[in-house]
């Protein structure tokens, strides 16, 4: 099964629970960019809840094709964001040893968001341990048929039910609170899970979708 979907910044762990049956990804690089997704914006855990990390990126009139979308470097997001990570999980059990990994990948400073996306999404897939090779669209179908699964737009912050269709939430110790936080982005889970990170991603998925 290949599973057709969009890039997103540091996707979610329903994010992964919904590719994990896929032998392939197929990542969708002709689709017209959409505002308030998480294309570009994450959630973390953090000492005052949960945040929404946004990447601002460059404004531009009409539809947009993903692949066109600039990072907006004028805006002093990539130091911030790296801050915020810092803050959130320096103490997290695992974070000095994948922190380089995310940094490193943060700072090639990239020029489009396609592209740092899908550099964080194989940085993803390697701490994982996932033998998953990402594939590219290389036209715009509307419509897709079977083994092809397709994923676009399955996992959208305006329609967070949807997600539990292939995402059963598995708890795991966080760094803040003593409410259980779900379904944040991947680095949440690996910074305090570490190499159990996949074996927890595997548990939270939905059997149906594992097929």
């Amino acid at each position: 099964m290949t599973a057709l979907i969009e890039a997103h910044y540091l996707p979610s762990i329903a994010y992964f629970t919904a590719i994990r049956g896929a032998e392939t990804i197929l990542l969708e690089r002709h689709e017209h960019f959409t505002k308030q997704t998480y294309r570009n914006r994450c959630c973390i855990n953090t000492a005052n809840g949960e945040l929404v990390l946004v990447v601002p990126v460059t404004s531009k009139r009409g539809k947009v094709v993903i692949t066109d979308v600039r990072l907006d470097f004028t805006q002093k997001w990539l130091n911030n964001h790296w801050r915020t990570v810092q803050s959130a999980y320096g103490k997290a059990p695992f974070f000095e040893y994948y922190a380089d990994d995310l940094h490193n990948a943060l700072f090639k400073k990239v020029d489009f968001l396609y592209e740092l996306n899908y550099i964080l999404l194989s940085m993803c897939l390697k701490w994982l341990r996932w033998d998953m090779p990402i594939k590219e669209t290389e036209i715009y179908t509307q419509s897709v048929v079977k083994p092809l699964l397709d994923l676009r737009s399955a996992i959208n912050p305006k329609k967070s039910d949807q997600v539990h269709q292939f995402y059963y939430p598995v708890m795991y110790n966080q760094v803040f609170g003593s409410t259980f936080v779900e379904n944040l982005s991947l680095i949440d889970l690996v910074f305090c899970e570490g190499p159990g990170a996949g074996k927890i991603v595997e548990d939270s998925a939905i059997p149906k979708m594992n097929k």
